[in-house]
């Protein structure tokens, strides 16, 4: 099956993105009763995003699988602001476990999944050129964009995170320029996901609930990877950086941000008092996020025209 709404079109999408200067906000999935509220407020923004499941988010939360997330995707989904994107897939865990990641994917393209994202990032430069080329080839006879990711954003290990002063100071695990040029070159990818100093979420029982850190970026080193690759680059850990940060980052070649703290951990608060508030809280930290922080509002129609239509594709 090829991707239901074409990914060359999502592919298409995000260059576009990357093209005017604005940032296509994909936003994490892991309670499927968070999607309405999602799609709801990219709808009322008329802002353009994608809709994502990783697979850290069927496995320790409860997301069910890539299937029921596509199944709720196709029943409610909005054409004119969405598309459906697979996030996280490793090759080797957050637990360090060797993960069927081929299987995975083809299960996502087989559901309809518009691009994919395969992280081979915790292998080997030659290995993780290796795993994402594979991954690239399939999912682009397919039909589907491709994300692939090269450094260490941090975050998803269990137990206590390294200092984030000394990470950042020092520059270790962010991603290398030269060998950005090599992996997009090699691969085929469509997007890259750098480590520049932002953090994943913990996702970890006893962490999950916790504030953030507050990261920052480099964005000396982001233009030099911009210039060295000349492809949309995507950031992960959306969630806790300052704007002023994040506007600079989408200036210097980030065209896809990763969402996921900013509207879990509100679902999550207010769950246990009753669905209805823990979708509202969804909706108000999404809304909060598209016209705060990303200043996203309004770019659906902005994409629509320099791509020649944003909502071609199957409508709902």
């Amino acid at each position: 099956m090829e991707a239901k709404g074409g990914g060359r079109d999502t592919a298409s999408i995000v260059a576009a993105a990357w093209q005017r200067h604005t940032v296509v906000p994909a936003f994490n999935i892991p309670y499927l009763p968070m999607m309405a509220p999602t799609v709801q407020a990219l709808r009322d923004t008329d802002s353009f995003g994608l809709i994502m499941v990783a697979r850290l988010e069927w496995v320790k939360f409860a997301a069910k699988s890539p299937e029921e997330v596509a199944g709720e995707y196709w029943r409610i989904g909005d054409r004119a602001h969405t598309r459906l994107h697979l996030d996280h897939v490793p090759v080797i865990d957050e637990d360090h476990l060797r993960v069927d990641y081929v299987d995975d994917i083809s299960r996502a393209l087989d559901a309809g999944y518009e691009s994919v994202m395969v992280d081979a990032s915790r292998l080997p430069l030659d290995e993780n050129i290796a795993a994402t080329r594979l991954i690239a080839g399939m999912a682009h006879a397919r039909g589907a964009a491709v994300e692939g990711e090269l450094g260490a954003v941090m975050g998803h290990e269990s137990g206590p995170m390294p200092s984030y002063e000394e990470l950042f100071a020092s520059g270790k695990g962010f991603t290398d320029p030269g060998e950005a040029a090599r992996f997009v070159r090699e691969t085929g990818v469509d997007w890259l996901s750098v480590a520049v100093g932002s953090v994943h979420g913990a996702i970890s029982s006893a962490t999950r609930h916790e504030k953030k850190i507050e990261a920052r970026l480099n964005i000396g080193r982001l233009g030099e990877i911009q210039a060295a690759t000349g492809v949309p680059l995507v950031l992960h850990g959306g969630t806790g950086i300052r704007k002023e940060c994040v506007l600079d980052a989408v200036r210097h070649g980030i065209a896809k941000i990763n969402i996921a703290t900013a509207t879990r951990q509100p679902y999550e608060r207010f769950i246990n008092e009753s669905l209805a508030k823990a979708q509202r809280a969804v909706y108000d930290a999404a809304v909060r996020v598209l016209r705060e922080d990303l200043e996203t509002a309004g770019n659906a129609g902005v994409l629509a025209t320099c791509h020649g239509g944003a909502a071609s594709g199957r409508t709902t």
